[in-house]
């Protein structure tokens, strides 16, 4: 897991190719908005959560997101545990986004 700055983190997806932008975020907090083509699974959700990224791609990158920072280190945490070696944690969260903000 690598824990990115907003601007690390735009500039290193903007570039990526191979990319997955996953919102961990629960379904209140991702109706205020998302980051575009962003997955919202609810890491509040344990049995969803593990079952739905265990499905994902580890050959992505996968760029995750939460409100502050906490639950998606925790996020990459569990999934480099599960074999994902490419993982991005957003500092700041969604709280400290500047970029663009979809609905």
């Amino acid at each position: 897991m690598a824990d990115l700055t907003q601007q690390q983190w735009q500039e290193e997806l903007l570039q990526d190719e191979n990319a997955v932008i996953l919102d961990v975020r629960t379904e209140d907090e991702a109706a205020e908005g998302i980051i575009p083509n962003a997955t919202v699974i609810d890491i509040y959700k344990p049995q969803e959560f593990m079952s739905t990224v265990e499905a994902l791609d580890k050959t992505k990158t996968f760029y995750v997101y939460c409100r502050s920072g906490g639950r998606s280190a925790q996020a990459c945490a569990i999934m480099n545990q599960l074999g994902f070696e490419n993982t991005k944690n957003l500092l700041g969260g969604f709280s400290e986004w500047t970029g663009e903000v979809a609905n």
